[in-house]
């Protein structure tokens, strides 16, 4: 398992000396401040790659732009609408120019209007710091009192409604400004902030897509697309909705096993493959992720590693819930488990002599701690926090490929 780390370029508070000192071996990038549809220029893609492979000093820093997250999907991709065949034409020839810049991995997202959504960016924890949560009440509030969204209403169970109208009651205008911040703080790495005309806009946009649609959108784009990845060597791998459950009426298609094995299916290409992200799958107590590594392993290009922790009561029966995102090895999801199908499936994948044997993976979000608290880094995305779980899922590997634990001498 190959040890990476995101980072949004010179302007995020981690620095490459910082991920240096962190022992990743690799690194995962994007180019931010290039518009969705727009070409990914040879420039703009080798600029990148001398900013992290230099040091602050200058010096080479030995390390390499490996995984792209991400080469975003434009909302007139999603919808098919607008200019969207220039839009897939654009990305694919970014996927050329980074192929001959020598990146093969590419990460992206088919999530409508926003990506992960979440209700508070500092939650705090009772060791002192903080992390991402996504409460369930304060989102009902902010949708059906803050948001205003038409329909609204029908999509919540009376006793939804109830809780959610009595905390909106109770809630200072301040808590009820951060919630709103918060889920509609956009694209992790993107330059803006939508505000509540702008998701309204959105939202009316999709108002005659649900899911079998966006789902034949998907279908259709990778259809397009991933021809030429197999051209080139490149892996693409989509991301899973987050939260994996449906949000402001907007649908949503890769929240379950079962939904990435009608899109792998569909479009049956060693090219075409996911990222597993633990945290954001973990979300839903029906999915089992040890076991989705298990199953859809050989089509896994990339691994997020977070955990969560559920908060909402297991007998209401509901996929639908508050969690917040708990430490890499304490939390709902099994990650000892899921580490371990990743060893399986590397060593199966060098026994079948493929050239993808290692997996690339990242620590996923961590909490604010130490030096991390009021440095202003990207939400979830803070030094001290990712490194300690970076440090704790080295650990596991580590443990889990031993010959003590293997028996292999």
């Amino acid at each position: 398992m190959r040890q990476t780390w995101r980072w949004f370029g010179p302007r995020d508070v981690a620095t490459i000396d910082d991920m240096l000192q962190s022992g990743v071996e690799g690194v995962v990038s994007a180019l931010h401040h290039v518009r969705p549809g727009a070409v990914w220029t040879p420039g703009e893609i080798a600029r990148r790659q001398r900013e992290i492979a230099t040091r602050r000093d200058g010096g080479p820093s030995g390390l390499a732009w490996e995984v792209v997250e991400s080469l975003p999907v434009s909302e007139d991709v999603k919808r098919q609408s607008g200019e969207w065949r220039a839009h897939v034409e654009a990305w694919t020839t970014s996927l050329g120019h980074l192929a001959d810049a020598g990146i093969r991995v590419v990460c992206y997202n088919f999530m409508p209007v926003l990506d992960w959504t979440r209700t508070a960016l500092h939650h705090p924890l009772p060791h002192g710091g903080t992390c991402l949560r996504f409460d369930w009440i304060d989102f009902v509030a902010f949708d059906l009192h803050v948001l205003e969204r038409p329909g609204a209403h029908d999509d919540y169970s009376d006793a939804d409604r109830e809780a959610a109208a009595a905390r909106h009651a109770a809630m200072p205008e301040e808590t009820r400004r951060a919630v709103a911040q918060a889920v509609t703080a956009g694209l992790p790495g993107d330059a803006e902030t939508m505000g509540l005309a702008d998701v309204r806009a959105h939202l009316e946009r999709y108002a005659a897509i649900g899911p079998d649609r966006l789902r034949a959108n998907l279908v259709a784009f990778l259809e397009m697309v991933t021809p030429a990845a197999e051209r080139l060597g490149m892996r693409l791998c989509c991301h899973p909705d987050d939260p994996p459950f449906p949000l402001l009426g907007l649908p949503r298609i890769l929240s379950t096993e079962d939904d990435f094995r009608r899109v792998l299916d569909a479009v049956d290409s060693p090219a075409n493959g996911m990222t597993l992200c633990s945290g954001s799958l973990g979300a839903r107590r029906d999915n089992d992720v040890p076991g989705i590594m298990r199953r859809l392993g050989g089509r896994v290009h990339f691994l997020h590693l977070r955990n969560v922790r559920r908060e909402s009561d297991a007998a209401s029966g509901s996929v639908r819930g508050s969690f917040h995102e708990s430490e890499h090895l304490d939390g709902d999801v099994d990650m000892v488990a899921l580490v371990a199908a990743a060893l399986d499936e590397e060593a199966a994948r060098r026994a079948a002599g493929r050239g993808d044997a290692e997996i690339p993976f990242r620590p996923d979000h961590g909490h604010d701690i130490l030096t991390d608290i009021g440095r202003g880094a990207q939400p979830g995305y803070p030094i001290a926090g990712r490194m300690r779980g970076l440090a704790e899922l080295r650990g596991v590997v580590r443990a889990l490929a031993h010959p003590a634990a293997t028996g292999r001498a």
